[in-house]
């Protein structure tokens, strides 16, 4: 069993800079969880700390039920894959994968029943008498999967592994790990910027700014019911559209304007607010692009000044009034009309999946707000005032 647990951990640099803050988190036996966010969020720390690679300032990491602060990286039964593949470039593709089992003291017969059963797994057998300059990205980083998995550990540690590839080959590998984690059944910890893999690969995101956990959750949840401004707008492609509003709310209705107009808010929409007793207030709305409507004359109506033909949709940037919305239009069982610059278009929100969040801390008047502090989501910029960040 490899469970992980970090429990109030933290990370200091030269006991002023704070990289990592407060990461409490519970991993399951066999979870895939992705650690996404922008460059210096602290994600890559945090692997470094459950790998052993860097040292813990406070707290307790605990891997399969045992603390493992001050256990060497060698003793903690993980692999690591790295950004840059680390493969030695005058060993061949099978002495690269049979490496540490050599210096493990392997019986040959098992090193190599090992690296052939590895090398069937990734399709590179092919591949084995090769030197790593022969070979392609792609290869490559199928030879850096191999070398770690061929130990059987009980945690499986990834640092932006497709970040070097090219966006095909990113695809194609991204598939490869999805396929590889269903056959070799271990706990994985992915470390990514890119918000694609994260959402595609992970049970669980761990979404992170400024050394902060703004929110845990699972794809659907981060998507659908994003903890505050950063993770609305961090995940989601095209980004969430935004715009200034007002909250209203007479008795226990609640109701928005937006650019001079009424919008009513969805009845469960109006239940959560009304649980957490939200006063009226001036407020940031929120509405993905897939979830604006054209209409034939109805709603809001603005000037299109950008399409971007995406194939299977077209995404239109709209402006009305001093606001921009961008709207995915989707291909039905006829294709998109074509639309032409300047053109006046009508458009309205899907009343379920607006958004509001706090102008004042940019939290999601929709959750507790004591649950939102919990996170460091509105803390942080707070604390971070005094504190210099180190990157990550």
């Amino acid at each position: 069993m490899a469970e992980i647990t970090l429990n109030h951990v933290k990370k200091i640099y030269d006991k002023s800079v704070v990289a990592v803050q407060d990461f409490c988190m519970e991993i399951q036996d066999q979870e895939f969880i992705v650690l996404v966010g922008p460059s210096g969020c602290g994600k890559s720390t945090t692997l470094r700390m459950i790998a052993g690679l860097e040292e813990i300032s406070e707290g307790e990491i605990s891997i399969g039920g045992k603390v493992v602060n001050r256990v060497p990286p060698k003793d903690r039964d993980i692999a690591m894959v790295f950004q840059d593949y680390a493969l030695y470039p005058h060993m061949t593709v099978y002495d690269n994968i049979a490496y540490g089992l050599k210096l493990r003291k392997f019986p040959r017969r098992v090193i190599d029943e090992k690296v052939r059963e590895a090398a069937a797994i990734l399709d590179i057998t092919d591949l084995l008498k090769r030197k790593p300059k022969a070979l392609s990205g792609g290869q490559r980083q199928r030879v850096a999967i191999g070398r770690a998995i061929v130990r059987s550990p009980k945690v499986f540690l990834m640092d932006e592994p497709l970040s070097n590839l090219d966006a095909k080959l990113r695809n194609q590998m991204r598939a490869e790990i999805i396929k590889l984690r269903q056959r070799i059944k271990t706990t994985f910890v992915y470390v990514t910027h890119d918000q694609t893999e994260a959402m595609t690969l992970g049970d669980r995101i761990v979404i992170m700014k400024e050394g902060f956990v703004q929110q845990i959750g699972t794809p659907r949840q981060v998507f659908h019911d994003p903890n505050n401004l950063f993770v609305a707008g961090f995940i989601g492609t095209p980004q969430m559209n935004f715009f200034h509003a007002a909250l209203c709310r007479e008795g226990d209705s609640y109701h928005l304007m937006l650019g001079g107009r009424r919008l009513e808010i969805a009845p469960e929409k109006q239940r959560r607010l009304l649980s957490h007793d939200v006063p009226a207030q001036e407020v940031t709305a929120g509405i993905r692009p897939e979830h604006v409507l054209l209409t034939e004359g109805d709603g809001f109506s603005g000037t299109v000044e950008v399409i971007e033909m995406m194939g299977s949709n077209t995404h239109l940037h709209v402006r009305f009034g001093e606001e921009e919305c961008v709207i995915v239009v989707p291909d039905g069982d006829e294709p998109v009309r074509e639309f032409t610059l300047g053109e006046r278009v009508h458009f309205t929100f899907h009343a379920e999946r607006i958004h509001l969040f706090s102008r004042e801390t940019e939290h999601n008047l929709e959750h507790d707000p004591d649950e939102a502090l919990a996170t460091g989501a509105v803390a942080a910029s707070e604390i971070l005032e005094e504190v210099p960040q180190e990157n990550a």
